[in-house]
């Protein structure tokens, strides 16, 4: 199954007005390029911005992204095809490399019930569906409009404290302090057309389709692209404490195609009004196809930044934040009630005009390529390129 028609999908749909930037492998120095698209090609910044963080720590990135002098360059139909296709030669890599992976959780009022429904079933989706439907009855339609952090959201938690619903989940969810974590390390999440990592051993897992800002070290959001924060909902369910095992996989951080950078003619307000589309198409005929917007995210980008960034936490290098998702499949794939999961070979594409489409396919993190190339690979790569003299 192709991961996509045509190549050029992956491109913003105004991409002749876009400051795109991102990372490629380039097989003929063995490390990334920092590039940019400039028409028809990719064109290698290295010289000026070794670094995506070097490019986007500058006072003005989109400027920088537009005009520094090219090392080489390559073409971009080529490079899209390569990296949809698995083909040998130049291909993208995640949009980001010395930022921390951070992600917000339970910033969608849907997605926070499903959480709440993942820890009361204990991580086991034969239950999932009696206990979303006694969830949904108590509190669903209540938690729509609230404000977190507001006294009326305080309100609310004494209510469902009373009535023994409080959870975990809800007090992030409409509590004054939003859940952000560490999604996984530096350089490890992986590019479009790359495969998507969910452990061996789960049963329940899904794509979460979100918005990924990047920041810089002074908290300056400067730049979005799309995410894919892959879950494993069965090891989360069973205790919030194992968060990170189910977050931090092989290949389960997804990121790209580029990152656009905010300039004239895009911005935080056009972050807060994306519509992200998610499809999913499995080898055996599965169609899964829904939307969610960023309209109705509880949490604004901007107080997301300063929750994750400022004086109580420094991010030297600057960070990429995933925002949260609205949407959490729960319709039936197999046995009645049993709700979505991935199958191996799902081909997962995340998409919304400004940004483009991200497109992978799941495996086992276990088959997915080992990654090796850290920061002292990177470090050392640019060393023998001559890229970090002077």
């Amino acid at each position: 199954m192709k991961l996509l028609d045509d190549a050029f999908d992956v491109l913003p749909t105004d991409r002749a007005a876009a400051t795109l930037v991102g990372r490629l492998y380039d097989p003929d120095e063995a490390g990334p390029a920092v590039v940019a698209v400039r028409g028809e090609e990719l064109v290698d910044l290295s010289g000026v911005t070794p670094t995506l963080t070097d490019l986007l720590e500058h006072p003005d990135p989109a400027e920088l992204a537009r005009t520094a002098t090219g090392r080489k360059s390559w073409p971009l139909a080529r490079v899209l095809e390569n990296s949809l296709t698995g083909a040998a030669g130049p291909h993208l890599l995640a949009p980001a490399d010395l930022q921390v992976l951070k992600a917000a959780g339970v910033t969608f009022v849907k997605s926070m019930l499903e959480r709440v429904i993942e820890e009361r079933a204990g991580g086991d989706v034969r239950r999932s569906a009696e206990i979303r439907t006694q969830v949904e009855a108590a509190i669903g339609g209540t938690l729509a409009t609230v404000v977190p952090g507001s006294a009326e959201a305080q309100s609310v938690k004494e209510v469902l404290v009373r009535d023994g619903l409080w959870s975990q989940y809800l007090e992030v969810g409409l509590g004054p302090d939003p859940e952000i974590f560490t999604k996984a390390p530096l350089l490890a999440a992986v590019g479009v057309g790359a495969d998507v990592g969910i452990a061996a051993g789960s049963e329940w897992n899904n794509p979460e389709p979100e918005v990924a800002l990047a920041i810089r070290s002074d908290g300056r959001i400067v730049g979005a692209t799309l995410g894919n924060d892959v879950n494993l909902r069965d090891v989360e369910g069973r205790s919030a404490l194992l968060l990170p095992k189910a977050k931090d996989n092989n290949a389960s951080a997804s990121l790209g195609p580029f990152l656009r950078l905010f300039d004239d003619g895009f911005g935080v307000d056009d972050v807060r009004t994306l519509d992200l589309r998610l499809e999913v198409v499995g080898e055996d005929g599965f169609v899964l196809d829904g939307l969610s917007s960023m309209r109705e995210i509880s949490r604004d980008p901007q107080d997301l930044a300063r929750a994750a960034v400022g004086r109580h936490h420094q991010y030297p290098d600057g960070l990429i934040l995933y925002t949260g998702t609205l949407f959490a499949p729960t319709e039936d794939r197999g046995a009645p009630g049993k709700g979505f999961t991935h199958h191996l070979g799902d081909v997962v594409r995340i998409s919304t005009p400004k940004l483009g489409t991200l497109v992978n396919r799941v495996a086992h993190s276990e088959q997915c390529p080992e990654w090796t190339f850290g920061v002292r690979a990177l470090l050392a790569n640019l060393t023998t390129r001559g890229l970090l003299a002077g």
